[in-house]
């Protein structure tokens, strides 16, 4: 440069996109470890069209109803916990205890503080997934968890940030 100062960069780190590979969840307020991939993370609202009489170039796009349009879906290497198969378990027994679900994304700076934090509420478990076996690979066992849930009650950037 012709000051002799070099160019800084573009943005800082905090400004930088969120890392996604570290995260966290906890079921009812309980750290539950391992899990690889979270996914379901998604609400969508529903679109009216209101076309006027006589306005022939354009339709009313109205919003309507939001809705999640899939499930929350956990999958995490299968262990000798065996908490994600009980719950459902008691499911297909009939006894239905819906629990919330935190999903925190991690800073990653520090493992205590998260950036973001979706809450889902009186989830319940719908299906269970357990491990494919192949002889002839060296893959770690997965089982995951399919939940169905009242809504999302928290969001946030930054809230409850400790």
């Amino acid at each position: 440069m012709a000051d002799g100062k070099q160019p800084g960069p573009a943005r800082s780190i905090k400004e930088d996109p969120y890392a996604s590979f570290r995260f966290s969840a906890e079921i009812d307020g309980v750290q539950v470890s391992g899990f690889s991939e979270v996914t379901g993370l998604t609400l969508e609202t529903d679109v009216e069209t209101f076309r006027e009489g006589g306005v022939n170039f354009y339709e009313h796009q109205l919003p309507g109803p939001t809705k999640f349009p899939s499930r929350l879906v956990l999958k995490r290497g299968l262990a000798s916990a065996d908490a994600l198969w009980s719950w459902y378990r008691e499911v297909m027994t009939g006894s239905i205890k819906r629990k919330n679900i935190k999903i925190k994304l991690l800073e990653l700076s520090n493992v205590e503080q998260y950036t973001w934090q979706w809450i889902f509420t009186r989830a319940c478990p719908v299906k269970w997934t357990g491990p494919d076996f192949k002889a002839g690979t060296a893959e770690v066992a997965f089982e995951s968890i399919e939940l169905v849930h009242g809504g999302l009650a928290n969001d946030g950037k930054g809230s409850g940030r400790k």
